[in-house]
């Protein structure tokens, strides 16, 4: 799929009927309901045209002075006959309506589920160019403007247009003349709609990413409010979103300064129109070019045109804000989604996820080199090897890389131009379904997340059949079970958004918790020891190498003590392997993890002599 992205973020759509096909799209389901709404809604417009023709004939029998006519003296059947018409077109208006709201919130719910998959199968990459405030925007309130534009314009279209038609059907076949007075003023509307259809779809764009920015800015102060109130920066978070909140304020006044222009100038052309029928339908009276009944038909068929021909522009500003919005939902839509692998993508080939399992082998990073931006080199020529069932250490300082070989282990981003391979067990990961791969890899990452649940569903996040005897034994391992067991309601206690409710290092055990609970064969701990003390640091390998003896483990800190009990250390520095091999062979070497443990050391035996 070919997109070009702007500084705004917008698409360049490849067809003309990318949106028309949209819609049919996500109407799935529903396009009889549609249907029925638009059928009923043009019944209900045919009946509304057919009273000024009652009225017409009504008045002209009892102006005729036909004495005798047995519609002169039963008035009350032409009385009935328009009540009639009006319950009739008013029941056909429900049936419109009920049936339009059914497709539109289907039509809604549609787009809203296919957003949220899909999102969740977009690439870290995609995740870290887009803000979280803008994505959102992007599937609540830019769904909802596309709704509304199914619900309300779309119909409003329909039925617009076959009421223009009726109308002037209508029209013409009493009075040629008076016609194409009032069709003198259609392309006049049309054309200014048109300009003012413009120029509302660029403002429309602008206020629209100007919502997205004030949602982001709330969205990072509502993550972010720890760090708010440790720093102080509530007035400066105050004058961010102020700022934020004016630039917004002053783009919707100009767009509704520009509306209120518009409908200035449409009240304008409407009295005019009016003026101009009711000096030629007098003209045309007295005459006698027309009878008193049509000119009062003809009155009322312009007054019926008025408000939709009047309410073109207003539809057509909602269609550019519509299509805007489409843009918008589209980029999302649009945009690649992770390769699952060359057997289950490329050859469409049905994956049978009980029947395969990731190799539990070597893992194996050969000549691996990585930027996240072009010509910024995160990882350089890179090679090493995990054996099966080995524990593992990765250390390193910030931004030496150390992350980032987990993630593209997991392949949370991918390799690209062939920069190196990966493997488990000899089969590069590349071919091994995503969804696999990562079940298969247990990963604690070093800032955790938790839900606004208890603690009990957080663990059993990752195995959600999981029994408690299972839960509570993955937390002992972690060392967090009688910590639990201290609070008043257990394992139900509810865990504020993001654990704001427990310590650091309380999250990260319950974070290791729910990664043990997955016995995965592969475990990531990705420096996420370090906001725990020292001995239950100690405590957590302790128990995972009494109790995960068969796993492969990595462990990434930046603390030696951390690592001090793996197989094997690796040493990142500046995205490249500096040294390599147990804890002893390193501390022979004068190398970077010596000075490290030197100075490690000496910190904490200052910290024992100060206690």
């Amino acid at each position: 799929m070919h997109r070009l992205e702007t500084k705004s973020m917008k698409i360049i759509t490849t067809t003309k009927y990318r949106k028309l096909h949209l819609i049919l799209r996500f109407l799935h389901g529903s396009k009889a309901y549609f249907a029925v709404a638009v059928a009923a809604s043009l019944i209900s417009t045919v009946l509304n045209a057919l009273t000024p023709q009652i009225f017409r004939f009504s008045i002209d029998e009892v102006l005729s002075g036909n004495e005798g006519s047995y519609l002169s003296d039963n008035l009350w059947i032409l009385a009935m006959t328009i009540v009639t018409v009006a319950v009739a077109s008013g029941i056909f208006t429900y049936v419109s309506r009920t049936n339009t709201a059914i497709a539109g919130e289907n039509f809604a719910k549609n787009l809203r589920d296919t957003l949220f998959t899909h999102a969740q199968k977009l690439p870290m990459k995609w995740h870290d160019r887009n803000q979280t405030g803008d994505i959102i925007q992007r599937c609540t309130s830019d769904v909802e403007v596309i709704r509304g534009f199914v619900v309300t314009q779309l119909l409003e279209v329909f039925r617009t247009a076959f009421l223009v038609i009726t109308s002037f059907v209508m029209m013409f076949s009493m009075n040629v003349k008076l016609s194409c007075v009032v069709l003198l003023f259609v392309p006049i509307v049309i054309v200014y709609s048109t300009v003012f259809y413009k120029l509302i779809a660029k403002r429309f764009t602008t206020a629209d990413e100007a919502e997205g920015e004030l949602s982001t800015v709330v969205q990072e102060n509502a993550t972010g409010v720890r760090v708010v109130r440790a720093f102080g920066r509530e007035q400066f978070e105050m004058e961010r979103f102020d700022e934020k909140n004016n630039a917004f304020a002053k783009l919707w006044i100009r767009l509704g300064t520009l509306s209120g222009v518009y409908w200035g100038i449409g009240d304008l052309i409407t009295g005019l129109q009016v003026v101009a029928v009711i000096i030629f339908g007098v003209v045309e009276a007295v005459n006698g070019f027309i009878s008193v009944g049509e000119f009062i038909a003809f009155a009322a068929y312009n007054s019926t045109l008025v408000w939709p021909i009047r309410g073109l522009g207003r539809i057509l500003s909602d269609m550019s804000k519509a299509g805007v919005s489409f843009e918008r939902v589209d980029y999302i839509i649009r945009s690649q989604e992770e390769e699952y692998g060359k057997e289950s993508v490329k050859n469409n080939e049905a994956f049978d996820a009980s029947t395969y399992e990731v190799p539990a082998y070597d893992i194996s990073f050969h000549h691996v080199s990585f930027a996240y931006e072009e010509g910024k080199d995160v990882l350089q020529d890179i090679s090493f090897t995990v054996p099966e069932g080995r524990t593992f250490g990765i250390l390193g300082g910030t931004g030496s890389g150390k992350s980032t070989v987990i993630q593209l282990l997991s392949r949370l981003y991918e390799l690209k131009d062939n920069k190196g391979s990966i493997s488990i067990g000899g089969r590069e990961i590349k071919d091994i379904p995503i969804e696999e791969l990562r079940r298969n890899i247990g990963m604690v990452l070093q800032e955790p997340f938790l839900y606004s649940r208890t603690i009990r569903e957080n663990i059993a996040a990752s195995v959600p059949d999981a029994s408690m005897d299972e839960i509570r034994y993955a937390a002992q391992i972690a060392c967090i079970d009688e910590a639990i067991m201290s609070f008043p309601d257990g394992y139900e206690t509810l865990v504020g958004e993001r654990g704001v409710t427990l310590s650091g290092g309380q999250k990260q055990r319950i974070a290791i918790a729910r990664m043990l609970l997955q016995k995965a064969p592969i475990m990531v701990f990705d420096d996420s020891l370090s906001a725990v003390d020292s001995q239950t640091d100690y405590n957590i390998r302790r128990a995972l190498k009494e109790n995960m003896k068969e796993a492969t483990v990595i462990l990434i800190s930046h603390r030696v003590t951390s690592l001090m009990g793996a197989d094997e250390i690796m040493v990142l520095h500046q995205g490249k392997i500096e040294e390599c091999g147990t804890h002893g062979e390193l501390i022979q070497r004068n190398g970077i993890y010596r000075k490290i443990y030197e100075i490690q050391m000496s910190r904490d035996d200052r910290k024992k002599m100060e206690g």
